[in-house]
């Protein structure tokens, strides 16, 4: 990788032995793992068997969660949120792990809507919920650095799985709870 990118460099038009561009391609092949480490994580390892027996039947929401991710359309960065909630059956996930969880999909060269599908069906597949909610909001550099340029633009997601979907009532309230 830090090959290809002293190639990119040079197609450019710079120096690569020009004192400030010398370590740039190790830096950018580094940053590139970092940013793409995703990849290297499964759904498993993530959530290292922390699920915990609970009566609890009522919605559980974890919202603003951070996240940075990798347009595979542009390999320019989205930034946002995610708003995660499931109603459990019988168990639920140790609180982290859902952010966890959607690091590992953000951390992949992604497009949103897929991304919110794939957190999703893996809250839904971990925990076994009765439903399963999620909302992302971000912003786009390859609609703001380049293209149409748009500086306020935002795109927001959702999946609604279970009784997310099937009750208006259940959508209704967790959609409310986040805009709180």
């Amino acid at each position: 990788m830090e090959n290809e990118y002293a190639r990119i460099i040079e197609a450019l038009g710079e120096d690569i032995n020009r004192e400030g561009l010398k370590d740039t391609p190790a830096r950018a092949a580094k940053a590139m793992k970092f940013l793409t480490r995703g990849y290297e994580q499964s759904l498993d390892d993530v959530v290292n068997g922390a699920l915990f027996p609970s009566d609890n039947s009522e919605m559980v929401l974890v919202k603003d969660i951070e996240l940075y991710s990798m347009c595979e359309h542009h390999l320019l960065p989205f930034i946002g949120k995610a708003h995660v909630a499931y109603i459990p059956q019988g168990r639920v996930v140790g609180l982290s792990k859902i952010a966890r969880i959607v690091d590992m999909f953000a951390r992949r060269l992604q497009i949103q809507e897929n991304m919110t599908k794939q957190i999703a069906e893996a809250i839904m597949q971990v925990t076994n919920a009765a439903g399963v909610g999620v909302v992302i909001e971000a912003q786009h550099m390859c609609m703001m650095m380049r293209g149409v340029e748009k500086q306020n633009a935002s795109m927001k997601t959702s999946m609604m799985l279970g009784s997310f979907r099937d009750s208006p009532a259940t959508r209704n309230e967790f959609m409310s709870l986040i805009r709180s």
